[in-house]
């Protein structure tokens, strides 16, 4: 018996219990839950915390989802309240803030009860740095380690870090009249690379109802963290990683989180998914029949809102540049204009397909993809580094605007369209990408993507800092 006793506590003391908590958004639910995967199977104990209305979502459309505690035992969902009522809280894109507020303020009393009861009891936070402090009181009091995830680039997490210096030098905020193309230059590492436009939006004067002051106190408040943690890899953000260790020696870059999962559990795509729309997989079916990457794939991300005229002019832009196409237009994504998607569909038939949502690391992957036109959500701007994918980027706010840039200007992987929707553009971006330059582009793509495989890979960076990640999360367990 007590021989059984001492076998326990060895394998608790091996077994830390993580409690994960990523901001209630698609983009940061499946970040984190790959993530949270890769822990568990380093046979940890897992719990994975989401607000009641996204786990609903995750239930409904992901059958996966539950498959997670039958593969993994110690791997469990637990929910807190959404503090918005259900037709409040999609608060996504631009409301975003206020869900993160409302939890800011309110869910406190339900970590504090969930840190109490847990059995075994909590010995890390992995908490999504949105938050801020959140459970950094929390944490203290009760002897967890407390480590930040930031779901955003490290070039993006750099510049919200530069937000003192930029507001002493009077670069920021960027008001209405502003010349958007003046040069950013006082972002160390960023010099003469970023101008106006390619800042954050939460940079642009009375653009998003999250001040830059807000802005500047969460992102500081990942000091108080014991460590941080950044979906990227070291042969991608170099020099903006080199700036950030500067403060945060105790930093663990593990990205390409998606492929590390898929390369750990020697697949092609990962089996759990995170959707929060219900995926259409006829368009597997559709891009078998097409040519070896003669397809544009379109999405614009769970939360991006469109106007009608938008989807119109980059419809046109489309079928001007005479290449098959797969656009993902999610539900409600264009308010009220159903009437709109149903003629554009019907038009669309001879040369592309319009879908409600697709999976989108497996449509990446498909060989008939030639180009990618993105909102550079980071998510799916690694997805597509991953599988050697040019890219047209037409970002819609937060981290999208510097991640655009550095496609186009840094690792010159594609071509950057922001703050411009003209048929146009998009007709001459789309044949640059896959025809007047496309070995140009194919070439950068793949050298990149071969510099993601290589990183998660054992003795790549991200592999070895996961190790190292692994060992300090063990190493705190009491």
């Amino acid at each position: 018996m007590e021989e059984k006793t001492m076998e326990r506590k060895a394998e608790e003391k091996t077994c830390p219990h993580v409690l994960i908590f990523p901001c209630p958004a698609q983009g940061h639910v499946n970040s984190m839950l790959k993530l949270a995967e890769l822990l568990a199977l380093q046979n940890m104990n897992i719990t994975f915390l989401n607000t009641e209305y996204i786990h609903n979502r995750l239930i409904r459309f992901n059958d996966s989802i539950q498959a997670l505690s039958l593969t993994y035992p110690k791997f469990q969902f637990k929910t807190i309240p959404d503090f918005h009522d259900e037709e409040k809280h999609p608060g996504f894109g631009e409301k975003i803030g206020d869900v993160i507020m409302s939890l800011s303020l309110n869910g406190k009393p339900y970590l504090r009860d969930m840190i109490v009861s847990e059995v075994p009891k909590i010995s890390c936070i992995i908490l999504d740095g949105v938050f801020g402090d959140l459970v950094t009181d929390l944490a203290s009091e009760f002897g967890i380690q407390l480590i930040h995830f930031r779901t955003i680039s490290a070039c993006c997490f750099w510049a919200y870090l530069c937000v003192p210096k930029l507001l002493e030098s009077n670069e920021i905020p960027i008001r209405g009249d502003e010349d958007m193309d003046r040069i950013i230059r006082n972002a160390p590492g960023m010099e003469n690379v970023l101008r106006c436009r390619d800042l954050p939006s939460f940079f642009r004067e009375n653009k998003h109802n999250l001040s830059l002051d807000k802005l500047v106190v969460r992102t500081q408040q990942s000091f108080k963290a014991n460590a941080l943690i950044l979906n990227t890899f070291e042969d991608l953000e170099s020099p903006i990683l080199s700036q950030i260790r500067l403060h945060f020696p105790k930093l663990y870059t593990i990205g390409p989180l998606h492929h590390h999962l898929n390369n750990t559990k020697k697949t092609t795509t990962t089996l759990i998914n995170s959707n929060l729309f219900q995926v259409d997989r006829t368009c597997m079916t559709w891009l078998d029949s097409q040519p070896l990457k003669s397809v544009i794939y379109v999405s614009f991300g769970s939360t991006t809102p469109m106007k009608s005229e938008e989807v119109i002019e980059i419809w046109h832009g489309l079928m001007n540049s005479e290449k098959r196409f797969l656009w993902v237009i999610r539900p409600n994504m264009v308010q009220g204009k159903e009437v709109l998607l149903k003629e554009l569909e019907e038009k669309t038939k001879e040369r592309g397909l319009i879908v409600g949502w697709v999976p989108q690391e497996e449509v990446l992957a498909h060989k008939a993809i030639g180009a990618f036109l993105t909102h550079s959500g980071w998510n799916s701007t690694l997805e597509s580094v991953v599988c050697g994918v040019p890219m047209i980027c037409w970002p819609f706010f937060a981290d999208q605007q510097i991640n655009s840039r550095f496609v186009s200007e840094v690792w010159k992987i594609g071509l950057d369209m922001k703050d411009v929707c003209d048929r146009k553009v998009v007709e001459n971006m789309v044949n640059d990408l896959m025809v007047n330059r496309k070995e140009e582009f194919l070439k950068s793509a793949m050298e990149m993507s071969k510099l993601s495989c290589k990183s998660v890979s054992p003795s790549g960076s991200s592999y070895d800092n996961f190790q190292a990640l692994i060992w300090y999360i063990r190493s705190t367990n009491p």
